[in-house]
């Protein structure tokens, strides 16, 4: 799992659908674009989307810093696979999760939908979010 940090929330996304992690690179606005994926990059002569996911949680937007990282993923959308790029403000790590270890979101106890949270894992001392990208990115 690759973890990363959106304001003051850990998240976590299985390695396998991380393309690659890149420092922040000029991106164009677009128009009449829904809030959360309102940007667009150019990666290697790629095209993509850039999505900023603090809008789906009600997070405040917040400018990049010295940590920003813009992770390139390949992910599911509709059933077909879509390349986007993530706005994190902290890649720290990438680990193994015991799937035991990851729990079901509970039903009371967050003002977040709860159709955007895959699971919950405790990890390093901490409680992990592991986003329903599909669902974020619809």
């Amino acid at each position: 799992m690759v973890m990363f940090r959106i304001g003051t929330e850990s998240f976590a996304l299985d390695a396998g659908m991380v393309r690659e992690i890149i420092d922040p690179i000029p991106a164009t606005r677009v128009a009449g674009a829904r809030p959360h994926i309102d940007r667009i990059v150019n990666v290697r002569g790629n095209v993509i989307p850039l999505a900023d996911i603090r809008e789906r949680f009600g997070m405040p937007a917040a400018a990049d810093s010295p940590d920003t990282r813009f992770l390139v993923l390949e992910v599911a959308v509709g059933g077909d696979p879509v390349v986007v790029a993530l706005v994190a403000d902290k890649v720290f790590a990438v680990t193994e999760i015991d799937p035991a270890s990851c729990q079901a979101v509970p039903p009371v106890g967050t003002t977040w939908r709860p159709e955007y949270i895959r699971s919950i894992v405790k990890a390093r001392d901490e409680f992990i979010i592991v986003p329903e990208l599909e669902q974020i990115l619809n």
